[in-house]
């Protein structure tokens, strides 16, 4: 009888472990179908205002589009990075920008979330609460942290989606607009679909401001449609990467050194009157391992 408990444990045991193993691997897959070549389309718009100031002006109506290249950069066990790559200008003198990029951790238990006025909070999670999760990390345009968040990948029906609450600092689109609230409580979700993939946002605009709870000013739809097209399309991103590859290597290893401190994190908006990405995007800056790590340092608020 014991015997026969103890096979019927194990047998248990055994087709769990299979079974973790094979999501998880469906999980990889997915989230690599967002690499390739794509036309974008991003729209935003806001749905709901709370002022109560009659001269309350909402962000007007955005319709923008571009061509974006996502390279796999990163496929480890527990470690998917994808870099975005925009490219802008006539077909025939493309421009490439180094865009945002996202990575995507298995089991991390490890956060960086977001609080107010360029600071972010680390929070270290327990192993039970992030099992079979992953977390998918945003990240700026010169690889500092933008916002964080774990949830788990959902496969129902043909269609395989993610979606995950997380504060994040104002978007570019509207820091340089805006001033009348400082944080984006962004719901993201990203979804598969036949044609490439989306991202989908509901996000509220706060105001937050210590000691006090946060004021939401108002709501914003935000639509990110990826269609996939053919890879050559997208050959200036890919020729931009293979000459450029190494020195962003060198950003994110410093970048990981000062995650890995596992300390809250405040940044310097500005250095020398100059934000990081136009330190490290300037073409008189060398992009050696000891510029990067000088100038990065210079922005971490001590």
């Amino acid at each position: 009888m014991k015997r026969n408990l103890l096979f019927t444990a194990l047998s248990f045991a055994l087709a769990f472990s299979v079974n973790a193993q094979s999501k998880k691997e469906q999980d990889e897959k997915t989230i690599k179908k967002m690499c390739g070549c794509y036309e974008v389309s991003f729209d935003f718009t806001e749905t709901f205002e709370y002022s109560d100031s009659p001269d309350y002006v909402p962000s007007k109506v955005k319709h923008d589009k571009g061509l974006e290249w996502v390279q796999l950069v990163e496929d480890t066990n527990d470690k998917i990075v994808l870099q975005h790559l925009l490219i802008v200008g006539r077909p025939d003198a493309p421009k490439v920008i180094k865009h945002w990029r996202q990575d995507w951790l298995f089991e991390n238990t490890d956060l960086y979330t977001y609080q107010w006025d360029n600071t972010w909070k680390y929070v270290s999670l327990s192993k039970d609460k992030v099992r079979g999760q992953w977390t998918q990390k945003v990240f700026q345009v010169d690889d500092s942290p933008r916002y964080e968040g774990t949830a788990t990948w959902v496969h129902v029906d043909g269609q395989s989606s993610w979606e995950n609450a997380a504060d994040a600092p104002l978007p570019r689109r509207e820091y340089t607009k805006r001033s009348d609230y400082n944080v984006t409580l962004r719901n993201n979700r990203h979804a598969i679909i036949e044609e490439g993939w989306i991202h989908d946002q509901d996000n509220k605009k706060i105001i937050r401001k210590k000691g006090e709870e946060d004021v939401v000013l108002a709501e914003e739809k935000g639509l990110n449609t990826y269609k996939r097209v053919d890879d050559t399309q997208c050959a200036a991103a890919q020729s931009w990467w293979k000459e450029n590859k190494e020195d962003w290597a060198l950003v994110r290893a410093k970048w990981d050194e000062v995650f890995s401190r596992r300390q809250d994190l405040r940044l310097n908006a500005k250095v020398d009157d100059k934000p990081l990405y136009a330190h490290l995007f300037a073409d008189d800056f060398e992009r050696s391992a000891s510029n990067i790590e000088g100038i990065i340092e210079t922005f971490i608020a001590k």
